[in-house]
Protein backbone atom coordinates (compact mmCIF):
# COMPACT_ATOMS: atom_id res chain seq x y z
CA UNK A 1 0.00 0.00 0.00
CA UNK A 2 1.57 3.31 -1.07
CA UNK A 3 1.55 6.52 0.98
CA UNK A 4 -1.38 7.93 -1.01
CA UNK A 5 -3.59 4.83 -0.90
CA UNK A 6 -6.38 4.51 1.63
CA UNK A 7 -7.03 1.45 3.75
CA UNK A 8 -10.81 1.09 3.99
CA UNK A 9 -10.93 -1.68 6.56
CA UNK A 10 -11.80 -1.29 10.22
CA UNK A 11 -9.05 -3.27 11.95
CA UNK A 12 -5.46 -2.09 12.51
CA UNK A 13 -3.31 -3.10 9.56
CA UNK A 14 0.44 -3.04 9.00
CA UNK A 15 2.15 -3.96 5.72
CA UNK A 16 -1.02 -5.70 4.56
CA UNK A 17 -1.37 -7.78 7.73
CA UNK A 18 -3.87 -7.18 10.53
CA UNK A 19 -2.24 -6.38 13.85
CA UNK A 20 -2.96 -8.34 17.00
CA UNK A 21 -5.45 -6.14 18.96
CA UNK A 22 -3.77 -7.15 22.24
CA UNK A 23 -0.39 -6.04 20.92
CA UNK A 24 -1.85 -2.73 19.80
CA UNK A 25 -3.53 -2.21 23.18
CA UNK A 26 -0.17 -2.55 24.95
CA UNK A 27 1.00 0.62 23.22
CA UNK A 28 -1.80 2.62 24.86
CA UNK A 29 -1.55 1.35 28.45
CA UNK A 30 0.81 4.10 29.63
CA UNK A 31 -1.19 7.01 28.19
CA UNK A 32 -3.19 9.55 30.17
CA UNK A 33 -6.95 9.67 29.69
CA UNK A 34 -6.67 12.69 27.38
CA UNK A 35 -3.93 11.09 25.29
CA UNK A 36 -5.82 7.82 25.06
CA UNK A 37 -9.00 9.62 24.00
CA UNK A 38 -7.21 10.99 20.98
CA UNK A 39 -4.87 8.16 20.00
CA UNK A 40 -7.28 5.31 20.72
CA UNK A 41 -10.73 6.89 20.47
CA UNK A 42 -9.94 9.35 17.66
CA UNK A 43 -10.72 12.47 19.69
CA UNK A 44 -9.50 15.99 18.94
CA UNK A 45 -7.85 18.50 21.26
CA UNK A 46 -9.13 22.12 21.20
CA UNK A 47 -7.38 24.36 18.66
CA UNK A 48 -4.43 26.45 19.90
CA UNK A 49 -4.27 24.37 23.09
CA UNK A 50 -1.47 21.94 22.23
CA UNK A 51 2.13 22.34 23.36
CA UNK A 52 3.49 21.87 19.82
CA UNK A 53 1.20 24.25 17.95
CA UNK A 54 3.77 27.07 17.98
CA UNK A 55 6.89 24.97 18.56
CA UNK A 56 9.83 25.07 16.13
CA UNK A 57 12.87 23.39 17.67
CA UNK A 58 15.11 21.05 15.67
CA UNK A 59 14.40 17.37 16.14
CA UNK A 60 11.95 14.63 15.33
CA UNK A 61 8.32 14.12 16.37
CA UNK A 62 7.50 10.58 17.49
CA UNK A 63 4.25 8.76 18.23
CA UNK A 64 3.28 9.32 21.85
CA UNK A 65 1.99 5.75 22.09
CA UNK A 66 4.62 3.54 20.44
CA UNK A 67 7.52 6.05 20.05
CA UNK A 68 7.86 5.47 16.30
CA UNK A 69 9.38 8.45 14.38
CA UNK A 70 6.70 10.29 12.38
CA UNK A 71 7.85 13.76 11.30
CA UNK A 72 11.10 15.68 11.06
CA UNK A 73 10.96 19.20 12.42
CA UNK A 74 11.98 20.67 9.06
CA UNK A 75 8.57 19.58 7.72
CA UNK A 76 6.70 21.59 10.36
CA UNK A 77 5.15 24.95 9.50
CA UNK A 78 2.71 27.43 10.99
CA UNK A 79 -0.59 27.02 9.15
CA UNK A 80 -2.58 29.15 11.57
CA UNK A 81 -5.14 26.37 12.01
CA UNK A 82 -4.45 25.86 15.73
CA UNK A 83 -2.87 22.40 15.48
CA UNK A 84 0.70 21.30 14.61
CA UNK A 85 1.07 21.18 10.83
CA UNK A 86 3.55 19.23 8.69
CA UNK A 87 3.91 19.09 4.91
CA UNK A 88 5.78 15.78 4.80
CA UNK A 89 6.19 12.59 6.79
CA UNK A 90 9.04 10.19 7.48
CA UNK A 91 8.71 7.54 4.78
CA UNK A 92 6.45 4.67 5.82
CA UNK A 93 5.44 6.24 9.13
CA UNK A 94 1.87 7.29 8.32
CA UNK A 95 -1.16 5.25 7.33
CA UNK A 96 -4.25 6.80 5.72
CA UNK A 97 -7.91 5.88 6.17
CA UNK A 98 -11.08 7.19 4.59
CA UNK A 99 -13.04 9.03 7.27
CA UNK A 100 -16.79 9.56 6.75
CA UNK A 101 -17.54 10.89 10.23
CA UNK A 102 -19.23 14.24 10.73
CA UNK A 103 -21.12 14.02 7.45
CA UNK A 104 -18.09 14.74 5.27
CA UNK A 105 -15.31 12.84 3.53
CA UNK A 106 -11.84 13.31 4.99
CA UNK A 107 -8.59 11.37 5.14
CA UNK A 108 -7.56 10.26 8.61
CA UNK A 109 -3.86 9.77 9.37
CA UNK A 110 -2.60 7.19 11.87
CA UNK A 111 0.75 5.90 13.06
CA UNK A 112 1.74 2.96 10.87
CA UNK A 113 3.22 1.04 13.79
CA UNK A 114 0.45 1.19 16.40
CA UNK A 115 -2.46 2.64 14.42
CA UNK A 116 -2.78 5.51 16.88
CA UNK A 117 -4.93 8.39 15.61
CA UNK A 118 -2.91 11.49 14.71
CA UNK A 119 -5.34 13.76 12.87
CA UNK A 120 -6.21 14.39 9.22
CA UNK A 121 -4.41 15.30 6.01
CA UNK A 122 -5.44 18.05 3.60
CA UNK A 123 -4.33 19.02 0.09
CA UNK A 124 -4.85 22.00 -2.18
CA UNK A 125 -4.48 24.77 0.39
CA UNK A 126 -1.31 26.08 -1.27
CA UNK A 127 0.35 27.00 2.03
CA UNK A 128 3.66 25.28 1.30
CA UNK A 129 5.42 24.14 -1.85
CA UNK A 130 4.34 20.54 -1.22
CA UNK A 131 0.70 21.68 -0.94
CA UNK A 132 0.04 19.19 1.86
CA UNK A 133 -0.97 19.71 5.48
CA UNK A 134 -0.85 16.97 8.08
CA UNK A 135 -3.06 18.41 10.83
CA UNK A 136 -1.90 16.61 13.98
CA UNK A 137 -2.92 16.65 17.64
CA UNK A 138 -0.13 17.64 20.02
CA UNK A 139 -1.29 14.91 22.40
CA UNK A 140 -0.62 12.30 19.69
CA UNK A 141 3.05 13.15 19.37
CA UNK A 142 6.19 13.84 21.40
CA UNK A 143 9.27 15.83 20.48
CA UNK A 144 12.77 14.40 20.57
CA UNK A 145 15.79 16.62 20.02
CA UNK A 146 18.33 15.74 17.38
CA UNK A 147 21.39 14.39 19.11
CA UNK A 148 24.77 15.99 18.50
CA UNK A 149 23.46 18.90 16.43
CA UNK A 150 25.09 22.33 16.50
CA UNK A 151 23.47 25.70 15.93
CA UNK A 152 24.73 28.69 13.91
CA UNK A 153 23.39 32.13 13.01
CA UNK A 154 24.34 34.26 10.00
CA UNK A 155 23.17 37.56 8.58
CA UNK A 156 24.14 38.29 4.97
CA UNK A 157 21.48 40.54 3.52
CA UNK A 158 17.96 39.44 2.61
CA UNK A 159 17.25 36.30 4.62
CA UNK A 160 15.19 34.75 1.81
CA UNK A 161 18.29 34.10 -0.29
CA UNK A 162 20.42 33.09 2.69
CA UNK A 163 17.87 30.50 3.80
CA UNK A 164 17.63 28.91 0.36
CA UNK A 165 21.41 28.72 0.20
CA UNK A 166 21.89 26.94 3.53
CA UNK A 167 18.71 24.83 3.51
CA UNK A 168 19.98 23.05 0.40
CA UNK A 169 23.34 22.27 2.01
CA UNK A 170 24.01 18.66 3.02
CA UNK A 171 24.38 18.32 6.76
CA UNK A 172 21.94 21.13 7.55
CA UNK A 173 18.93 19.50 9.19
CA UNK A 174 16.81 22.57 9.80
CA UNK A 175 16.87 26.24 8.92
CA UNK A 176 14.50 29.09 9.61
CA UNK A 177 14.70 32.85 9.22
CA UNK A 178 14.18 35.50 11.86
CA UNK A 179 15.61 38.47 13.69
CA UNK A 180 18.49 38.87 16.16
CA UNK A 181 20.79 41.44 17.68
CA UNK A 182 18.31 44.20 18.41
CA UNK A 183 16.55 45.64 21.43
CA UNK A 184 12.90 44.98 20.58
CA UNK A 185 11.15 41.83 21.79
CA UNK A 186 9.04 39.89 19.29
CA UNK A 187 9.64 42.33 16.44
CA UNK A 188 7.58 42.31 13.27
CA UNK A 189 9.04 42.53 9.79
CA UNK A 190 7.63 46.03 9.37
CA UNK A 191 9.28 47.17 12.60
CA UNK A 192 12.62 45.71 11.57
CA UNK A 193 12.42 47.39 8.16
CA UNK A 194 11.89 50.79 9.77
CA UNK A 195 15.35 50.46 11.30
CA UNK A 196 14.31 51.22 14.87
CA UNK A 197 14.82 47.75 16.37
CA UNK A 198 18.51 47.27 15.46
CA UNK A 199 17.72 43.65 14.61
CA UNK A 200 19.41 41.94 11.68
CA UNK A 201 17.73 39.53 9.29
CA UNK A 202 19.36 36.20 10.11
CA UNK A 203 19.09 32.52 9.47
CA UNK A 204 19.13 29.93 12.25
CA UNK A 205 20.82 26.68 11.21
CA UNK A 206 20.96 23.31 12.94
CA UNK A 207 23.71 21.21 11.44
CA UNK A 208 25.52 17.92 12.01
CA UNK A 209 29.26 18.39 12.33
CA UNK A 210 29.81 14.80 11.23
CA UNK A 211 28.65 15.89 7.77
CA UNK A 212 29.54 19.57 7.61
CA UNK A 213 31.89 21.68 9.70
CA UNK A 214 31.37 25.18 11.03
CA UNK A 215 34.33 26.21 8.89
CA UNK A 216 32.49 25.01 5.79
CA UNK A 217 29.39 26.97 6.77
CA UNK A 218 31.59 30.05 7.10
CA UNK A 219 32.96 29.43 3.60
CA UNK A 220 29.41 29.39 2.24
CA UNK A 221 28.64 32.56 4.18
CA UNK A 222 31.68 34.45 2.86
CA UNK A 223 31.34 33.26 -0.73
CA UNK A 224 27.75 34.38 -1.17
CA UNK A 225 27.64 38.02 -0.12
CA UNK A 226 29.79 41.15 -0.07
CA UNK A 227 31.16 41.62 3.47
CA UNK A 228 32.74 45.01 2.67
CA UNK A 229 29.49 46.96 2.27
CA UNK A 230 28.13 48.50 5.46
CA UNK A 231 24.44 47.84 6.10
CA UNK A 232 23.80 46.94 2.48
CA UNK A 233 23.68 43.97 0.14
CA UNK A 234 22.96 44.82 -3.48
CA UNK A 235 19.90 47.04 -3.66
CA UNK A 236 18.85 46.18 -0.09
CA UNK A 237 19.87 48.95 2.30
CA UNK A 238 19.44 49.21 6.07
CA UNK A 239 20.96 47.94 9.29
CA UNK A 240 18.81 44.79 9.04
CA UNK A 241 20.88 43.77 5.99
CA UNK A 242 24.26 44.03 7.73
CA UNK A 243 26.85 41.29 7.47
CA UNK A 244 27.02 39.57 10.84
CA UNK A 245 28.02 36.29 12.48
CA UNK A 246 26.31 35.51 15.78
CA UNK A 247 28.44 32.89 17.54
CA UNK A 248 26.97 30.41 20.02
CA UNK A 249 30.22 29.36 21.70
CA UNK A 250 33.79 30.49 22.23
CA UNK A 251 35.14 27.97 19.67
CA UNK A 252 32.72 29.42 17.08
CA UNK A 253 33.89 32.93 18.00
CA UNK A 254 37.55 32.04 17.52
CA UNK A 255 36.87 30.22 14.24
CA UNK A 256 34.86 33.17 12.93
CA UNK A 257 37.55 35.68 13.91
CA UNK A 258 40.22 33.61 12.17
CA UNK A 259 38.08 33.37 9.06
CA UNK A 260 37.82 37.18 8.91
CA UNK A 261 41.61 37.41 8.79
CA UNK A 262 41.72 34.88 5.94
CA UNK A 263 38.94 36.61 4.02
CA UNK A 264 40.45 40.06 4.40
CA UNK A 265 43.37 38.94 2.23
CA UNK A 266 40.87 38.46 -0.63
CA UNK A 267 39.33 41.94 -0.42
CA UNK A 268 40.88 45.35 -1.10
CA UNK A 269 38.24 47.08 1.03
CA UNK A 270 37.89 46.53 4.75
CA UNK A 271 35.48 43.80 5.85
CA UNK A 272 32.52 45.21 7.79
CA UNK A 273 31.21 41.90 9.14
CA UNK A 274 30.33 41.93 12.83
CA UNK A 275 31.09 38.97 15.10
CA UNK A 276 28.75 39.06 18.08
CA UNK A 277 27.59 36.65 20.76
CA UNK A 278 24.18 35.25 19.83
CA UNK A 279 21.15 36.59 21.67
CA UNK A 280 17.47 35.67 21.55
CA UNK A 281 16.29 34.56 18.12
CA UNK A 282 12.86 35.76 17.04
CA UNK A 283 11.32 33.60 14.33
CA UNK A 284 10.06 35.64 11.38
CA UNK A 285 6.49 35.54 10.13
CA UNK A 286 5.44 32.32 8.41
CA UNK A 287 5.29 33.82 4.92
CA UNK A 288 9.03 34.52 5.14
CA UNK A 289 9.90 30.88 5.85
CA UNK A 290 11.19 29.05 2.76
CA UNK A 291 10.00 32.08 0.79
CA UNK A 292 11.90 31.57 -2.46
CA UNK A 293 10.85 27.94 -2.81
CA UNK A 294 7.22 28.73 -2.00
CA UNK A 295 7.22 31.48 -4.61
CA UNK A 296 9.43 29.62 -7.15
CA UNK A 297 12.04 32.37 -7.18
CA UNK A 298 15.76 31.83 -7.58
CA UNK A 299 16.77 34.80 -5.46
CA UNK A 300 15.15 37.83 -3.84
CA UNK A 301 16.69 40.09 -6.50
CA UNK A 302 14.63 38.51 -9.29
Amino acid sequence: MSGDELYLGTEPMRNGLELDPKAVENYFNHLTDKERNILKNKGTEPPFSGEYNNFFEAGVFICRACKAPLYESKAKFNSGCGWPSFDDEIEGSIKRYEDLSGGRVRTEICCSKCDGHLGHIFHGEQITEKDTRHCVNSLSIQFKEYENLSCAYFGAGCFWTVEKLFSETKGVYQSQVGYMGGNTKNPTYDEVCKGDTNHAEVIEIYFDEEFISYERLLDIFWNNHNPTTLNRQGVDTGTQYRSVIFHTSNPQKITAENSVKTQQEKWKKSIKTQIIKSSEFYRAEEYHQNYLNKNTLGSCSI
